[in-house]
């Protein structure tokens, strides 16, 4: 047996992430709220440590990262009580570091898991270590994905039934179609693929999902919202309304008897609920920024901005991809479709200069189609309901397919962008 059988062995991290990560980080679950200190000995482990740290995975768990290594960590718990994980890294030789961890289990609490990052790849030294009770030896150099992954592996339990996948749509702007597309996603996953599917809208004041799926329930996501101690998977089935066979909503009251002033975890403990419920979530989320819709999309596995072609919205979707792309470093660019294109006698920009700005191809161009639109809204249809061969409704299915993993983006030939980033920085000033 080798040692890559038997310990981690990472690539440098260099501060991007690479695809390979980004990938690996997809399948990992949220780390529950635990304490964690490492004690790093050299940058080029501190500084991936420390990213992990930031990464949505760990937003429950307290990292702190302390330089000194062993030495450091011994000295630290003699007068300080020891967290749930140890992350230790160590340039000593084999002998030298069984000495110093034996030196600090005297001052360590039984229940606290240590992971030792070593730079000695020695299959004896490994075996030596797990049977002193160390949870992993971790070959340096690591990569932030390596260090989330051994937490997870300790702490998450193999066991426990695989997390729903969240998928939040979001518009650049009021009108642009999110809800309806979100909706029409939804129904479209839960009937092609027979997958069980929640829509929950977020929109508390002016959400549409009860009139699209014409629905009127008596109860819905405010209950679970107003009482968040309530939560669980029983109470959760009986606030949701069946639309379809795999289909079931969270329905907004859509009324303003009150303001809906959320702080920024209001629906944490729902999302966390539903998705240990059901395959597919979808969250339709309002064109606001608060905070509990900025955690919410931080949060989310996917997200899908929809917009339509015209300057104000590029410079939203501009914004809100360079903001997630800060605060989601680890995780895909969100999916982009373009919505109600070629609207009669509007000047618009060509998708392919609205994505060049972005980084973006985008998933979909949906043309302007008010008869089919208007007609389904109107009498709480689903677009495959009222036409089953439209071409929007091929596209809302091609969408789905690429959300749930089944298909891919088809790359498109980009245009020359012109004057359109000289046009946004204008505007700003």
């Amino acid at each position: 047996m080798t040692m890559s059988n038997l310990a981690y062995d990472a690539s440098v991290d260099g501060g991007d992430t690479s695809q390979q990560d980004i990938a690996a980080m997809q399948a990992l679950r949220p780390i529950p709220r635990i304490s964690i200190q490492a004690f790093c000995e050299t940058e080029g482990v501190a500084n991936p440590v420390e990213r992990a740290g930031e990464d949505r995975r760990m937003a429950k768990a307290h990292l702190k990262v302390h330089m000194g290594g062993v030495p450091t960590a011994i000295e630290f718990y003699q007068s300080a009580p020891t967290p749930n994980l140890i992350l230790l890294e160590s340039r000593s030789e084999p002998k030298q570091l069984l000495e110093q961890l034996a030196q600090l289990s005297e001052y360590c609490d039984p229940t606290s898991k240590v992971v030792v990052i070593g730079h000695y790849n020695d299959v004896g030294l490994y075996r030596e270590l797990i049977r002193n009770g160390i949870s992993e030896y971790v070959i340096a150099p690591v990569s932030m994905a390596d260090i989330v992954s051994v937490v997870s592996s300790i702490f998450v339990d193999p066991e426990a039934e695989p997390l729903g996948r969240s998928i939040a749509f979001v518009g650049a702007k009021g009108g642009v179609g999110s809800s309806t597309i979100a909706h029409n996603v939804a129904w479209a996953m839960s009937s092609l693929f027979k997958s069980e599917v929640v829509v929950a809208d977020l929109d508390l004041a002016f959400g549409t999902a009860n009139i699209n799926f014409d629905q009127d329930p008596a109860q819905g996501i405010a209950e679970a919202v107003f009482s968040p101690e309530r939560i669980d998977e029983v109470y959760l089935d009986r606030l949701l309304t069946q639309c379809a066979e795999h289909l079931s909503l969270l329905a907004a009251p859509s009324t303003l008897e009150r303001v809906y002033d959320f702080d920024p975890e209001a629906f944490a403990q729902l999302i966390d609920t539903a998705q240990r419920s059901v395959p597919l979530l979808v969250l339709d989320i309002p064109h606001v920024w608060t905070g509990w819709a900025k955690n919410t999309l931080i949060k989310a596995d996917e997200i899908v901005i929809t917009a339509t072609p015209e300057l104000a919205n590029l410079r939203n979707t501009k914004n809100l991809v360079d903001m997630l792309k800060r605060l989601r470093p680890n995780d895909p660019p969100p999916k982009l479709i373009i919505n109600q294109a070629g609207v009669p006698k509007r000047p618009e920009i060509s998708p392919s200069d609205f994505a060049e700005p972005l980084g973006l191809s985008p998933m979909s161009v949906i043309g302007f189609d008010p008869l089919l639109f208007g007609n389904a809204a109107n009498n709480g249809r689903m677009l495959g309901e009222m036409d089953a061969k439209n071409p929007v409704v091929a596209m809302i299915n091609e969408i789905a397919h690429v959300l749930t993993g089944r298909s891919e983006i088809k790359a498109k030939k980009k245009a020359g962008l012109g004057n359109l980033l000289g046009k946004l920085s204008r505007n700003k000033k």
